[in-house]
């Protein structure tokens, strides 16, 4: 049986159940990197699920955050914000009688999601979808996602995964140190 734990996800905080893909040293308030359907997040463990050996599971605990992580999560957060200013400016101008609550990007750098109080209209996804494209590429995170969601191979991060560690294998690992030093 594989290690499962409760870990609240993303900025609006889903709570849900991941199998950690290894043994993992980990506590409550540990901060991991997983896989969800959407992609690859930071997750906060909030605890153990004991004792369960059957049952879905929203996601796959994959390693600890590292600081490589915590550098390239800063810059998430830099360019998430511009996108945040730039998405409430461009509804202003355009006078759409929505609100803009949230932005957020996905650690794999390949999502960014926009959260609204309102009715979505062609006019607004049109938009998010433009401000998307913007942002994604100026974080120039396309290729570094590739990396990052496949490491060494389908594998990586696993048991199976030739080479892989705890932390991911050297191939991940060197992926996450380059794109958090690679200039805006």
């Amino acid at each position: 049986m594989r290690q499962q734990f409760l870990a609240r996800v993303g900025v609006m905080g889903y709570v849900g159940r991941f199998a950690a893909a290894l043994p993992l040293p980990v506590s409550r308030g540990s901060r991991v990197i997983c896989r969800t359907e959407r992609g690859l997040e930071v997750a906060e463990l909030l605890g153990d699920v004991e004792k369960v050996s059957s049952g879905e599971v929203d996601g796959t605990v994959l390693r600890i955050v590292t600081p490589s992580d915590d550098l390239l999560l800063a810059r998430i957060e830099k360019h998430r914000d511009d996108a945040y200013r730039a998405c409430a400016l461009l509804l202003k101008e355009q006078q759409l009688d929505v609100t803009l609550m949230e932005v957020e990007q996905l650690f794999d750098g390949a999502t960014l999601v926009f959260y609204f109080l309102g009715e979505t209209t062609e006019e607004l996804e049109s938009i998010t979808g433009q401000l998307a494209e913007e942002y994604e590429s100026k974080v120039q995170f396309r290729r570094f996602a590739e990396s990052v969601m496949e490491g060494c191979g389908p594998d990586c991060g696993t048991d199976e995964g030739a080479g892989c560690s705890l932390n991911g294998c050297s191939s991940c690992l060197l992926a996450t140190s380059c794109s958090a030093s690679m200039e805006k």
